[in-house]
């Protein structure tokens, strides 16, 4: 993937390409130099950068079709007989062109007139990674669909929330679960996005200063299927934001699913959530252990995403205009992170879909640390008091509780102390009790977005239909893609049919 010697212009003669390249490509320093070991990934993705950059330049004259008909022949030749059929190279570009030169003589190196490996290889990055994109995005909205079907299904399921790791208040399974969908909404969105800005057209920038050559950038934007060109040849050639935008937003994903997992790693140290075995594991010594292995490699997912992002922000930092050999190694980090992260969140998806929340226990726990105290303030203020003076009493009833279940009694005579009232001079009693109840605590609150169950459920149904929304996004993108291969087959069938 380094710099060409050539400025643009490009050669018509593969051979004095090669010639020119053997002159530096002897010494110890080849291997460090190569990159043949990391561009199995984009090897079908040179393909098809080849196959449209040969079809216009054979639709727009610069070479013939009769040469563009046998460098795509052989081009078919190469992609059947596989990557470890290539020759030795540099890089998959390099080795590419020399299988087809091999194939058809000095012709062969027409395909690479009008373009550098500089575009070249810019083109098969953003090519790869929109797919992989795409792939991402699927395994989130699986996960947004598990989480918003857990959000119907537990609905009624009464749970401790928890702030500070303190039991707060009583809420839902569901409202739980559908916090979490809510933040892989926007994962979903920053992806879009990436995808959107990723795909879009260097080739044709050559080496970064453009060509003489009488080309067609936009035609061959259409035949891989960008959505558009990026306009400056220097930028072109040399931009690597999309990557950026790419693994920050595969971080951020990281990062959501990060707090889930450990989320159910807490929740099942206390009991309150039941792993199926398939993703948890147990000691070589203590047969009794049940340890949900499969989140803690999940939760730890996000700190590698966040450590290639940095690793991409460090190596693109202060980089000069246009291209530099340190781009080659900033790919990896966005590789890494387009592989970890979805893998981690199909098995986050998995783990939610086999898990049993058990009712009892989890009502249990939602009444533990008087967390329906804020109820119980909320209830007298209701009644006229103060919300300060409300908040007073349930404090001074907490304190009294010291971690005892809440009881009418104990806020009566907090009430008295504070207020010079009785409760039942307030409020109705069994308005109180029915405060003090998890169950009647969250039921209560049913604000938009809040934890009652009817709440949740409306809530868990649009979250599916807004899945299915960005299902159909992803798939207009992926069919845009289809659409651009067969544009490609045809235009490639017809010049070898000339």
């Amino acid at each position: 993937m380094s710099d060409e010697a050539e400025e643009g212009k490009g050669t018509t003669e593969g051979s004095e390409s090669a010639v020119r390249r053997d002159r530096f490509s002897g010494g110890p320093a080849r291997e460090f130099l190569s990159s043949m070991g990391a561009d199995r990934r984009i090897f079908e993705a040179d393909l098809a950068v080849d196959r449209a950059h040969t079809a216009m330049l054979a639709e727009e004259g610069v070479i013939d079709a009769e040469s563009a008909g046998a460098i795509l022949a052989a081009l078919d030749d190469v992609e059947n007989e596989g990557y470890d059929a290539l020759p030795g190279g540099e890089d998959v570009h390099e080795a590419i062109e020399t299988a087809v030169i091999d194939r058809v003589g000095a012709e062969g190196g027409k395909m690479h007139t009008a373009r550098s490996r500089n575009d070249e290889v810019a083109a098969c990055i953003r090519y790869r990674v929109r797919a992989d994109l795409l792939a991402a995005l699927d395994s989130v909205l699986v996960a947004r669909a598990e989480l918003a079907e857990l959000a119907e299904r537990e609905a009624d399921t009464v749970m401790p929330g928890y702030t500070h790791l303190q039991p707060a208040q009583p809420v839902t399974v569901g409202h739980w679960a559908l916090s979490y969908e809510g933040a892989l909404a926007r994962d979903t969105e920053r992806l879009l996005d990436a995808y959107d800005r990723t795909n879009r057209s260097p080739l044709g920038a050559a080496a970064f200063g453009g060509t003489t050559f009488d080309i067609d950038r936009e035609r061959t934007a259409e035949l891989l299927g960008f959505d558009s060109v990026v306009r400056n040849s220097m930028d072109a050639s040399s931009a690597r934001d999309f990557l950026l935008e790419t693994v920050s937003a595969l971080a951020t994903h990281a990062t959501h699913l990060s707090g889930l997992a450990e989320d159910v790693v807490v929740f099942a140290n206390k009991g309150l959530v039941e792993l199926d075995d398939d993703y948890a594991s147990t000691s070589s010594i203590m047969p009794q252990k049940k340890n949900p292995d499969t989140l803690e490699l999940v939760r730890s997912t996000a700190g590698d995403a966040a450590a290639g992002l940095n690793g991409l922000f460090t190596t693109l930092k202060g980089l000069p205009r246009a291209y530099n050999r340190d781009l080659q190694n900033a790919t990896s980090h966005a590789w890494k992170a387009l592989d970890d992260v979805p893998e981690a969140t199909e098995v986050a998806a998995g783990a939610l879909a086999t898990a049993e929340w058990p009712a009892a226990e989890l009502e249990k726990a939602a009444g533990e640390g008087f967390a329906t105290a804020t109820g119980v303030a909320d209830l007298l203020a209701a009644h006229g008091l103060p919300f300060r003076t409300a908040h007073e009493i349930v404090a001074l009833a907490a304190e009294r509780m010291d971690g005892e279940a809440a009881d009418v009694a104990t806020i009566d005579e907090a009430t008295y102390e504070v207020t010079g009232d009785r409760l039942e001079e307030l409020v109705p009693i069994e308005a109180v009790e029915e405060a003090l109840d998890p169950a009647a605590s969250a039921a209560s609150r049913d604000s938009y977005g809040g934890p009652a169950p009817e709440e949740v459920r409306d809530a868990a149904a649009d979250a599916l239909d807004a899945v299915e929304g960005h299902e159909a996004d992803v798939e207009a993108r992926r069919d845009a893609l289809g659409d651009a291969s067969e544009r490609l087959d045809a235009a490639a069938a017809e010049i070898r049919g000339n």
